[in-house]
């Protein structure tokens, strides 16, 4: 490929924020090449490429904007550690049927049971599927603290104006929420879990 029409995708595509593109076009080109694309097929690799990208960048800002105590996933938790939880329906949680729902989930249990971890691999999990999350114990909901700049609170995460606007799209769009209490093991229907 000519090294000036390289330099013009470059250029174009750094323009329009195409970083996976503006990177480095040829190995995308010898890609197609190589798995001899057709011309939709190689569109198809180039967006597929940048909207890659993109999630992640979302997912991770979206994780950071979280407050979470830790991005721990499902596959991280020691199930064997708690044998009295339902695997199965933790794992339809982690679906995220309960978003659509519009429902709420609040694990209740004794100290040290991984009601955190499963909270946040929750958590976790919405932000992959798009979600925006905010990470509030039940005694930051109680004092009013969810809604103060996260440093007051000893936490990471920036000025006052994105803590509110964090608070704002605290919830999905199905006012869903994720809440760590103490107490048993329990959805908001205590059949659930």
């Amino acid at each position: 490929m000519s090294e000036l029409i390289t330099t013009r995708i470059r250029a174009h595509a750094t323009r329009l924020g195409l970083t996976a593109i503006a990177e480095d076009p040829a190995a995308l080109i010898a890609r197609a090449e190589q798995a001899s694309l057709g011309y939709l097929d190689f569109l198809d690799l180039i967006l597929g490429e940048e909207a890659g990208l993109k999630d992640s960048r979302r997912c991770r800002a979206a994780l950071h904007a979280s407050g979470l105590p830790h991005h721990k996933t499902l596959d991280d938790f020691d199930f064997a550690f708690q044998p009295g939880l339902d695997v199965r329906k933790i794992r339809d949680l982690a679906a995220l049927a309960f978003v659509e729902a519009k429902a709420n989930v609040a694990l209740l249990g004794p100290p040290g049971v991984g009601k955190s971890h499963l909270a946040c691999s929750l958590a976790v999990a919405a932000c992959q599927a798009g979600y925006s999350v905010l990470y509030a114990t039940l005694d930051d909901m109680a004092h009013g603290r969810m809604l103060r700049d996260p440093r007051q609170r000893g936490e990471p995460g920036g000025s006052p104006r994105a803590q509110a606007r964090r608070s704002c799209q605290a919830r999905p769009p199905g006012q869903a929420r994720v809440d760590a209490l103490n107490g048993h093991a329990a959805a908001q229907d205590p059949g659930q879990l």
